[in-house]
């Protein structure tokens, strides 16, 4: 009997962080997809609220991919932030993200920015 070939994620996200000020950006790479950086986004909130960070910048610039799980993600994300006192925002749209979220008017929720120091500035 041949045991099954365990499934590999593809391209899982990856995430780094740094801090500018009071502000936590949190830079995405991969895919934001169910199963692989849904739960991600949401350790990743959840520890820069217990340091005490409430202005959050997520660059999405690294990210090649999001699905609805995903989206729906970072709209809880914005909630538990906006509900802590604090502001959850966006940067480096791909095209494709850009595109989803006109499609879901979610870009009326979330303040996107293309540049970086223009977002840091607006918190």
């Amino acid at each position: 009997m041949v045991s099954p070939v365990p499934r590999q994620k593809e391209n899982p996200m990856k995430s780094s962080t740094r801090d500018v000020g009071n502000i936590r950006i949190i830079e995405l790479a991969g895919k934001i997809t169910i199963g692989s950086g849904d739960v991600k986004i949401r350790e990743l909130i959840a520890h820069a609220l217990e340091d005490g960070k409430t202005n959050i910048l997520f660059d999405l610039g690294g990210v090649t991919a999001i699905d609805s799980s995903g989206i729906g993600e970072m709209v809880a994300c914005y909630t538990t932030v906006t509900k802590r006192g604090g502001r959850l925002k966006l940067m480096h749209l791909s095209p494709k993200i850009n595109d989803i979220l006109q499609v879901t008017q979610l870009i009326t929720v979330f303040d996107v920015f293309d540049d970086e120091r223009e977002a840091v500035g607006s918190f």
